[in-house]
């Protein structure tokens, strides 16, 4: 199948235009094939983009219409000269003014709407999930190669669709239990997670905590055959303020090593859940593991303050813990063990990330 017919496959099946039978056959196509459901879902975002500016454009034909039948040059000149004819100029063109000033109303309304200006908050603190900047694709983006896709396909790589939303996550098993934060995959309809090597992998979520902003997944991959022993032990106690730290994770499509200190031993307004931390991080480090020197789990990366450049959150690794109890409490068929052997603890930084790499993920969240 071609670019083209490929496209028009689409745009038939978008347009209502496909016979039952042909429907059914690409409805089968879009739930087995991740990345043809996200080009359906792209050009239906596109053709609404299109259908949006025809609307826009409608809009201001409109109004220059208006502007034109009101002569406001007439207007202006009549105002400032004879300002005691406002009252019957108000009478003899309020419903084209007031008309004009509707739409004109309207049209900034619905941009802030449409700009997300509404959705914004006063707050000082960012969550650090990432929108990735790939979803917002041009129409070249759209068109990439069929053929290519296909020869992937056909090869058995596992390809996948850019994601709308990412995070970081860390392994907190060998057998695929994985720690992320909540508000990461939060109205998320598939999962995968992706390693520091490009290799993914379906998860789900087993268990959420909103109130320590916590989330555990499971990764449920048939190609998945596990992970080595976790390098790394879960700290229970509380860290020091002042204690060198640093955090692997993916504010990027590669992973990131950034270092910094405990500077607080509560987090944004006290909040004893979390340590706040002087320490370099994007969106898309939320859910990265947070370490200390010798290589201890002493938290995950949450969020940062808006306002003090390089202040930032991290989840405490106790919550961690009762999660992970309370998980196995909840459910028959998922058992945590957390590690409590360090193997980290001789090595060098550069030693350390090299090992602790291979247990981060790139949370790859799609709805």
């Amino acid at each position: 199948m071609s670019e083209l017919q490929l496209t028009e496959l689409i745009e038939r099946y978008l347009n209502g235009e496909l016979s039952s039978e042909e429907r059914e056959r690409f409805e089968a196509l879009r739930r087995e094939n991740a990345t043809i459901d996200s080009r359906i879902t792209d050009h239906a975002h596109f053709t609404g983009l299109i259908k949006q500016y025809g609307e826009r454009v409608e809009l201001e034909k409109r109004l220059n219409a208006i502007h034109q039948e009101i002569d406001v040059h007439a207007l202006t000149e009549e105002l400032t000269v004879h300002p005691s004819w406002v009252v019957k100029l108000w009478r003899n063109h309020h419903s084209k003014i007031s008309v004009a000033a509707s739409i004109a109303i309207f049209a900034v309304l619905g941009t802030l709407y449409v700009s997300g200006y509404f959705n914004k908050t006063s707050s000082n603190v960012i969550a650090l999930r990432r929108e990735v900047d790939s979803y917002r694709r041009t129409t070249e983006n759209l068109n990439r190669s069929t053929n290519a896709l296909l020869h992937d396909i056909k090869s058995g790589k596992r390809i996948l669709a850019p994601s709308k939303f990412g995070g970081s996550g860390f392994a907190l098993t060998s057998n695929g239990y994985i720690a992320t934060n909540y508000h990461v995959i939060k109205g998320s309809d598939s999962l995968y997670v992706q390693n520091a090597s490009g290799d993914s992998y379906r998860a789900k979520v087993v268990y959420t905590e909103p109130a320590y902003d916590i989330a555990i997944l499971k990764i449920d991959d048939e190609s998945f055959a596990g992970l080595p022993n976790i390098p790394y032990n879960f700290r229970k106690g509380a860290s020091s303020v002042g204690e060198d730290v640093y955090t692997a994770g993916f504010p990027s499509d590669s992973i990131v090593y950034g270092r910094g200190y405990l500077s607080s031993a509560n987090g944004y307004n006290g909040d004893t859940v979390a340590y706040q931390v002087s320490l370099p991080v994007n969106p898309g480090n939320s859910g990265g593991p947070l370490l200390d020197t010798k290589g201890n789990l002493i938290g995950m990366i949450s969020s940062k303050q808006t306002q003090t450049e390089g202040a930032a959150f991290a989840v405490k690794s106790r919550y961690l813990f009762k999660v992970a109890q309370q998980l196995t409490k909840d459910s028959t068929n998922s058992k945590i063990s957390l590690n409590s052997k360090n193997t980290l603890m001789s090595l060098s930084k550069a030693q350390q990330f090299e090992k602790v790499k291979n247990y981060v993920f790139l949370v790859k969240v799609y709805n």
